[in-house]
């Protein structure tokens, strides 16, 4: 099935895949060829794998955005993304802290903490 995982300036990520697996705010989803038509809400700070049984997994951290499959075609549009490659894990690092010290206090973490987290994990540092 063909990929695309786009942010608002340009296009991340396209190619080749049998399973793409993203967090929505509905819960996981695992989609493979010939899934049903389905849209979603990708859940904020969340990661995107993206996997092909000729590469390393693809894997994006993403703040949030939609996932839409069609006729084998999975399009992936986040407001804000980064692949793992791209991850400064240390930046992110000191943003987890910045935003968590920043943070009201509460059970819900804010944005920017948890696209910080999606970036670490992204990064395999969590």
């Amino acid at each position: 099935m063909q990929v695309a995982l786009v942010v608002p300036d340009r296009e991340l990520w396209s190619g080749e895949a049998r399973t793409v697996i993203a967090k929505t705010t509905e819960g996981d989803i695992g989609v493979l060829t010939g899934h049903a038509p389905v849209f979603g809400v990708l859940a904020e700070g969340s990661l995107v794998e993206i996997l092909n049984d000729d590469a390393e997994p693809v894997r994006a951290a993403v703040s949030g955005g939609f996932l839409s499959v069609a006729d084998d075609r999975v399009s992936i549009l986040a407001a804000q993304a980064q692949l793992s490659g791209e991850v400064d894990a240390e930046a992110a690092q000191r943003e987890l802290d910045s935003a968590l010290s920043e943070a009201e206090p509460g059970p819900d973490e804010p944005a920017e903490a948890k696209y910080a987290r999606a970036q670490l994990r992204a990064a395999g540092r969590a």
